[in-house]
């Protein structure tokens, strides 16, 4: 690879994790290394899970444990450590998935400036994912490829709560 591109996966359908953890897949299985930092999501995932067997996918949880989508200071703060971290860990990797950041954008945990300071000067090879609704207009034209989510119909909204291995 000689020029890494800035993907955005963002919109209000499930499938934005998903599709950013098959896209480390595909990289690990090329042989290529993969850093995926969850922003805000602190309950342990099934992508947590998997990734622990795979070489070359380093998957990073930075959310409170307990996190009830009320912000607080410990939220900022573990934000801002992991965009810190995503800095650090672009030059080791082939592929950096900041996961939820537009999200911790939104909520103010982390500043839009400082997001679009790392894709303007990330590694050239490096290939960046970012996920998470609330994508902000300046994000989006900054990103190489932008796919949008759309949701159409969930069983959430019939008062299903989510499933193990399913939704998380």
């Amino acid at each position: 690879m000689n020029k890494g591109f800035v993907h955005l996966y963002t919109g209000y359908g499930k499938g934005k994790t998903s599709a950013a953890v098959g896209l480390c897949l595909r990289a690990v299985g090329r042989g290529l290394k993969c850093v995926f930092i969850q922003f805000i999501k602190g309950k342990e995932s099934g992508e947590l899970l998997a990734a622990k067997y795979l070489p070359n996918f380093e998957f990073i949880k930075t959310g409170r444990p307990n996190y009830n989508f009320v912000p607080n200071e410990e939220d900022r703060e573990r934000a801002r450590g992991a965009l810190k971290l995503a800095w650090k860990k672009a030059g080791a990797a082939d592929l950096l998935v900041l996961d939820e950041i537009t999200v911790a954008v939104h909520l103010k945990l982390v500043d839009e400036g400082e997001v679009l300071k790392l894709i303007k000067e990330k590694p050239q090879k490096l290939e960046l994912v970012l996920t998470g609704r609330y994508a902000t207009k300046n994000i989006v034209e900054a990103c190489d490829y932008v796919t949008y989510f759309q949701l159409i119909k969930h069983p959430f909204y019939k008062g299903q709560l989510a499933r193990k291995g399913i939704d998380f």
